[in-house]
């Protein structure tokens, strides 16, 4: 009687021992799908850490290979003592006398290739030059903005707000770029084919001088018979050429 209840319950444990086959089987498939799924973030991200630590060394040799602007305006293998300022550094020394020749020790900043007077390449060197600031130089060693919105008729002149910028071969102390108050472009009235008449035609007598305001010359010129003739043809000459003006320093109408 007990071997016959073994047997019908054999099948039963049969059922049971593949039911958990099965469910182990399915477990072992899911755990793997898990950690295949966790596994894909970890990989892209070492990817990305590879990539970025492999193109890091490429991006900064691309900037330390890179020409600053200042090097066009530097000529290659010429004096340094006749490079811009721009193409150097010098040790500013502010306790020069105004106004009296001052040397200063320079260096070429990166990129520049200067030489001496023998023609060898050196990095050091000194300049000589006067000691005053840029503001102080004068107004042919800058040039400034001018103002269209100011230029006068008449008295008294006007001023206006200019920013000026020094010439690339004038050394100077402080900012190369200042602000400064200039005076407008104005005109008193005086024309210019006026002026060049008078002095054909009564610059012997003075009259352009006188037209022009500037009374000592033309006493000069009226008592000396314009100079015999040759004062009069240099006034001819420089009146039309614009280089003679009103006194009082306005342009011609």
């Amino acid at each position: 009687m007990a071997a016959l209840a073994g047997l019908r319950a054999l099948p039963r444990l049969c059922a049971v021992a593949l039911f958990l086959s099965q469910l182990y089987i399915l477990s072992g498939r899911a755990g793997s799908l898990m950690t295949t799924k966790h596994s894909q973030p970890q990989s892209t991200f070492a990817k990305s850490l590879t990539s970025a630590s492999t193109n890091t060394p490429y991006f900064k040799a691309a900037e330390s290979t890179e020409i600053p602007s200042y090097v066009t305006k530097c000529p290659s293998n010429g004096l340094c003592s006749r490079l811009p300022p721009d193409c150097m550094t010098c040790n500013t020394n502010y306790s020069c006398i105004y106004g009296k020749p001052a040397t200063f020790d320079c260096k070429v900043k990166p990129h520049v290739h200067c030489v001496d007077e023998n023609n060898h390449e050196q990095e050091n060197f000194t300049i000589n030059m006067t000691c005053q600031f840029c503001w102080q130089l004068p107004t042919t060693d800058y040039v400034c903005t001018n103002s269209t919105s100011c230029m006068t008729v008449s008295c008294p002149r006007q001023r206006y707000n200019a920013t000026c910028t020094v010439r690339d071969h004038i050394h100077c102390l402080g900012n190369r770029v200042f602000p400064k108050m200039l005076y407008c472009n104005w005109t008193g009235g005086y024309k210019w084919s006026t002026a060049l008449a008078l002095s054909i035609t009564l610059g012997g007598f003075g009259a352009d001088r006188f037209y022009l305001g500037q009374w000592r010359e033309g006493l000069g010129k009226l008592f000396s018979f314009g100079g015999l003739g040759i004062w009069t043809l240099i006034d001819v000459l420089l009146i039309g050429v614009g280089y003679v003006g009103p006194a009082d320093g306005s342009l011609y109408i």
